[in-house]
C-alpha cells in the first residue's frame, strides 16, 4: 500500500505460512449478514481459494458498507490470494504478504484476525481484516474509490480493483438489492440519532438510509431533500419494503419539501432515525401518523432502470 510500486509487474504476493488450513465448503459459502452486498459470482467461487473467499467476507462485516467483492479484488490484484510466488519475500518497496503491506503501515493497522493473540503479515487471516481495517479508516464506506487510493496512489489500481470486484459480484436483481439495504438498516437498530451522521456510531434520518442504499452498491442523495424528489412516488398503501416515507417535520420542512424520512420495512413498519430526544435508531409505526407527505421508490428511478 501506500507509494509501494516498483513497477506495474510488482504486483506482489504472500508468504504463506507454512501449515495451510483450507476449509471445504459442501455450498457455497453464503455472506454472513453485513458480509457484503452480493453472492459471489461463479467467478469468485471458481478463483477464490474457499478459506479466503470466508476471510475476506468475516473482515467486510467489520466495517459497515464495505463489500467483501472489493478486499476479494485487492487480495486478486496484490498477490492472486496469495498464490503469487512474489508474495513469500518482500518485494523491491519492502511491501508484503497477500494485501501487500509495508512494515510500518501494518504495524498500525494490524488485526488479530484469528485469535492467536500475535499478528503476521503473511497470514491470510491477520493480513486481510488489516486491510479491511485501513480501507475503512481511509473512508471505503462513504468513498470506496479514495479508500483505495489511499491504498495505492495510482487511478489505474483504483480502476482495476473495482473491475474485478465487479467480477466476483452476482449481478443483483431488485430483491437482492432491498434485502441488502434492509440488513444494513436493521443492523443500526440501537444506535443513537445524530445530526448529520452517516455512521457507524449514528445516524441521523437520511443519513442511515443513505448509507444502507450505499452498502447494497446503490448511490442516492445524501439528505432529505434531496432524496424525496429522487425516488419515484408510490400512492400510500402501495408502498413496499425498501421504499422511503417521507414525514411533514424536521429544520427545513417546507410545503412539497418534507423534512424527515424512515425506510419502509413492510406491515406499515420502518426503521427510523427520528431526532435526538426520541431515543435510538428503531422500528416504528407510521400509519397513524398524520404528518405523512408520501412514499417514494429510489430503486424505480431511471438511473438503476438503465
Amino acid at each position: 500500500m501506500e507509494w509501494r510500486w516498483a513497477g506495474a509487474a510488482a504486483v506482489s504476493a504472500v508468504a504463506l505460512p507454512l501449515l495451510i488450513v483450507v476449509f471445504v465448503f459442501a455450498q457455497p459459502p453464503v455472506p454472513a449478514d453485513g458480509a457484503g452486498d452480493a453472492a459471489p459470482s461463479q467467478r469468485a467461487l471458481s478463483d477464490i481459494p474457499p478459506s479466503y473467499l470466508r476471510w475476506y467476507m468475516d473482515a467486510a462485516q467489520t466495517c459497515p458498507g464495505l463489500s467483501w467483492t472489493v478486499l476479494a479484488a485487492v487480495g486478486k490484484v496484490e498477490s492472486d490470494h496469495g498464490r503469487d510466488p512474489a508474495s513469500r519475500r518482500p518485494n523491491t518497496a519492502g511491501a508484503r504478504g497477500p494485501m501487500q503491506f509495508l512494515p510500518a503501515t501494518f504495524a498500525a493497522y494490524a488485526v488479530d484476525g484469528n485469535g492467536d493473540s500475535r499478528t503476521d503479515v503473511y497470514d491470510p487471516a491477520d493480513a486481510i481484516p488489516t486491510a479491511a481495517a485501513y480501507l475503512c479508516t481511509s473512508g471505503a464506506a462513504t468513498d470506496i474509490r479514495k479508500a483505495l487510493f489511499a491504498y495505492n496512489h495510482a487511478g489505474w489500481y483504483v480502476d482495476r480493483v473495482l473491475a474485478q470486484a465487479s467480477e466476483y459480484s452476482t449481478p443483483a436483481v431488485a430483491g437482492d438489492l432491498v434485502e441488502a439495504i434492509l440488513a444494513y438498516a436493521r443492523r443500526q437498530i440501537g444506535k443513537p440519532y445524530i445530526w448529520g451522521g452517516t455512521g457507524p456510531d449514528g445516524y441521523d434520518c437520511s443519513g442511515i438510509i443513505y448509507m444502507a442504499y450505499k452498502a447494497a452498491g446503490v448511490t442516492i442523495p445524501r439528505t432529505t431533500f434531496g432524496q424525496w424528489p429522487f425516488g419515484v412516488r408510490i400512492p400510500a398503501g402501495q408502498e413496499q419494503p425498501g421504499d422511503l416515507v417521507f414525514f411533514s417535520s424536521g429544520p427545513g420542512n417546507a410545503p412539497d419539501r418534507p423534512g424527515h424520512v424512515a425506510l419502509v420495512i413492510g406491515g406499515g413498519k420502518a426503521i427510523e432515525a427520528r431526532c435526538t430526544k426520541c431515543g435510538p435508531i428503531k422500528i416504528t409505526a407510521y400509519g397513524s401518523r398524520r404528518n405523512i407527505v408520501g412514499f417514494t421508490r429510489p430503486l424505480a428511478n431511471r438511473k438503476f432502470k438503465q
